[in-house]
């Protein structure tokens, strides 16, 4: 896919195109040899075909004017220290590559032609100095004309070249960003170039994650709680200007295309990409938002190619971000293009699919893994937990508990809703299936159910009481009965009676508190027995 160049490097080159330079000053200083002005001049001003014409009929000596000979330097090498002419000669080698494929070729016919432009990436820190990105632009259009796919491009040039790249998405200037991403386009032209570009994710693919999410109206601060709220703010100020956080429709279209690109590798990328960055529920929210039939295309195709590649882990957690849903509704809308149709029509099959054959427990295992619980109706519903509690504890050797752990693990600033929700399931596992309470506690579980007493948030406090009354009724070795439950002055108080030693036991560990927690006073009397009482309750 051909994109036109990005404006703010396209007016950099016509500036340094008509820039006059005195040639004739350069050569008696010694900044470059009459051969090579002799070279630069056939072709710097010449029509487009008879430029090709040249170059294709002396590829060799082309060739050691850009990178040197035997015995031979450079114009790059002998003009290093003339700024004017190293910015000319890196705009012309740049106009040579896009036109003649042959001489991209060429310059690897002689070995690593990297080493002589890789070093003037840092040319200088001062963001006024133009050589680093018009090297960048060099590279690029030597790489992606060529297709080159040896060591010295994978291994040596392609990873300095991402994390200079990686440099430009994240500047505060929308040019420079978009001129880093679609430079990224460019070089994602094959499978290895693309796993490189993952293997640097933390560089390349997070700021662009960054960016999809100001454009769907989420701050750099919000937490991944955001993209499953439903009453979570979007800005959208007008199609043809900017999305949610300043993100121009041009620079959204730019890093879409990059995500499409690398989503041709989603069997291999496609589960660790929702896990770090929740990118199902991220282009969910960007589909309900997108504001060109453009940006929809690249949305619904990347949807479409990670979940087709991931249908076990990614499908259960599209539905969780209700896709099925918009894509009903955007089925009433008319699209011209074919492709967006055909790819709107299959994703709908494999959602429908995957919807009526599902089952509850499917549904609940699949919000787990997702990273993120809401209130559906799994939670509350005491046949769901009576029939798969011992099946939730031993699904793929405790893997929904260890998840469950991972969620309950994190603060959730944001959402504290999903930290209740866990307390009151970790309640259910240990009431269904007491016996299987220690695979719980292994996981510091229970350690983590009575830390979260002292949370500042009401239902919180509310359900980890509730889970840890379903725990103390199978703590020790004798069972005893009682109740417990929040005051309003956010204490907690409750009874308890049975045998001495399990009581001693027990007011033990209400003393010593949770980890991260601090017991202030405890304090006890003794009351009469109630006859008949049975078991331990949590009260209102």
């Amino acid at each position: 896919m051909s994109l036109d160049p990005p404006t703010h490097l396209a007016s950099l080159q016509i500036n340094i195109r008509q820039r006059p330079i005195p040639w004739d000053g350069a050569v008696r200083a010694g900044n470059l040899t009459e051969e090579q002005l002799a070279q630069i001049r056939a072709v710097d001003k010449a029509k487009k075909d008879a430029r090709k014409q040249t170059v294709e009929a002396n590829l060799d000596d082309y060739c050691s004017l850009f990178v040197g000979g035997p015995g031979k330097k450079s114009v790059l090498e002998l003009a290093a220290k003339r700024q004017d002419v190293v910015q000319y000669i890196l705009v012309l080698l740049s106009d040579l590559l896009e036109s003649i494929p042959a001489l991209a070729k060429a310059l690897f016919k002689n070995g690593d032609p990297y080493r002589h432009f890789l070093p003037l990436l840092a040319h200088s820190p001062n963001p006024d100095d133009h050589i680093p990105l018009l090297t960048s632009n060099v590279l690029i259009s030597l790489m992606a004309s060529s297709r080159d796919e040896s060591t010295a491009t994978i291994d040596k040039a392609l990873p300095v070249i991402f994390s200079y790249l990686s440099s430009l998405t994240k500047n505060s200037d929308a040019g420079l960003q978009d001129i880093g991403v679609q430079e990224y386009s460019s070089l994602l032209y094959g499978r290895v170039t693309r796993q490189q570009f993952w293997g640097q994710r933390s560089e390349t693919v997070g700021p662009l994650i960054q960016i999809l999410r100001a454009a769907a109206g989420i701050g750099s601060d919000d937490s991944s709680a955001s993209l499953w709220s439903e009453n979570a703010s979007t800005t959208r100020t007008g199609f043809e200007g900017s999305l949610g956080g300043g993100v121009g429709l041009q620079l959204l279209y730019h890093v879409l295309l990059v995500m499409w690109q690398l989503s041709f590798e989603a069997a291999e990328v496609g589960d660790d990409l929702n896990d770090e960055y929740d990118i199902v529920s991220l282009y969910t929210k960007l589909l309900r938002l997108s504001p060109k039939e453009k940006t929809t295309r690249l949305i619904v195709s990347t949807l479409l190619n990670l979940l087709s590649k991931n249908q076990n882990t990614l499908l259960p957690i599209a539905v969780l971000a209700r896709l099925p849903a918009l894509l009903q509704n955007l089925a009433g809308r008319q699209f011209p293009d074919p492709d967006l149709k055909e790819d709107l029509s299959t994703l709908r099959e494999l959602l429908d699919e995957y919807t009526r054959t599902k089952t509850t427990f499917d549904e609940y295992v699949g919000e787990v893994n997702s990273g993120h619980l809401r209130w559906s109706p799994p939670h509350r519903n005491t046949v769901f937990w009576a029939e798969n509690a011992r099946k939730i504890l031993e699904h793929e050797n405790g893997e929904v508990v260890r998840k469950l752990a991972q969620i309950m693990a994190k603060p959730w600033d944001n959402d504290k809703a999903v930290l209740a929700i866990a307390c009151n399931d970790i309640g259910c596992l240990v009431r269904e299936v007491p016996e299987k309470r220690s695979q719980l506690e292994k996981l510091g579980l229970k350690t983590r159910v009575m830390e979260l007493m002292a949370e500042a948030d009401e239902n919180v406090r509310w359900e980890s009481l509730r889970a840890l009354g379903g725990w103390l009724q199978y703590s020790f070795d004798t069972k005893f009965t009682g109740w417990v439950r929040n005051t309003t002055n956010n204490k907690v108080e409750g009874e308890a009676q049975g045998e001495p030693e399990v009581l001693k036991k027990f007011l033990k560990d209400v003393d010593n508190g949770p980890r991260h927690a601090k017991v202030v006073r405890l304090d006890k009397e003794e009351r009469d027995l109630l006859e008949g009482e049975a078991g331990f309750e949590v009260r209102y």
